[in-house]
């Protein structure tokens, strides 16, 4: 039998729910926030762990980041192609020089640990955990049902994760969605817990990046801090 989406959801409130109501116009302020504060996080990393100059990564991620949300404060139906790329590209840069300054860690770790405080390789791996949360964050943000534009399409993509308030109607308001903070809050307790807690990944785009902010996280806590707590102690 085929069904048609469009009416079955509007017919149907639970239903919606279920698929995720609608978004409404979601500024982008939260997100950019978040940037910025990975971005102060970046300078307590000595520079031989970043990948190239300090200043660089930085840099680029501003190069994008300030015009996106100047030009760009909400997360509005139609936004355009060319505004969600600028916003992955940006995405993309942060996670690659996350994993680069982790990869580094580890290598100075492994092949010349000697030279490595206790207090410098403790702010080194606090640094890469919180910025793990916070570029992870803004994957789920971007992808969960085509992205912030498709959401505000009451013919958007299936949802990307289960959150406890699509799933049982009467916790929250019918026309309920996931903000950014929904995002983060799952981002954080992924790194945490290693594994989902409230909201559930339910495609293998959502399933494969969980996987591997796990990674990330479980090798800056019991390889890199581990270490660290080994040295002071």
């Amino acid at each position: 039998m085929v069904v048609d989406q469009d009416n079955f959801l509007k017919e149907d409130p639970a239903c919606q729910i279920a698929w995720g109501a609608v978004s409404k116009s979601e500024s982008r302020w939260p997100a950019s926030l978040a940037v910025l504060f990975g971005i102060l996080v970046t300078m307590w990393l000595p520079e031989k762990y970043e990948f190239g100059p300090g200043w660089l990564m930085p840099a680029l991620e501003l190069a994008i980041l300030v015009p996106l949300t100047v030009a760009a404060p909400r997360r509005v139906a139609h936004e355009g192609p060319i505004k969600q790329v600028l916003a992955i590209t940006m995405i993309a840069i942060i996670s690659f020089a996350n994993l680069a300054s982790l990869i580094l860690l580890i290598y100075t770790l492994l092949y010349n640990g000697k030279s490595i405080t206790g207090t410098e390789l403790i702010f080194s791996a606090v640094k890469v955990w919180i910025t793990n949360v916070i570029v992870f964050a803004l994957w789920y943000w971007e992808i969960d049902r085509g992205g912030p534009d498709q959401r505000t399409h009451l013919g958007h993509s299936a949802p990307d994760f289960l959150f406890p308030q699509m799933s049982t109607p009467g916790t929250a308001r019918a026309d309920w969605t996931p903000a950014f903070i929904d995002y983060l809050y799952l981002a954080f307790t992924n790194a945490t817990a290693f594994s989902p807690t409230d909201a559930m990944p339910l495609t293998p785009l959502a399933k494969t990046l969980m996987l591997g902010q796990s990674v990330v996280s479980l090798v800056t806590v019991t390889i890199v801090a581990a270490r660290a707590v080994n040295i002071l102690g």
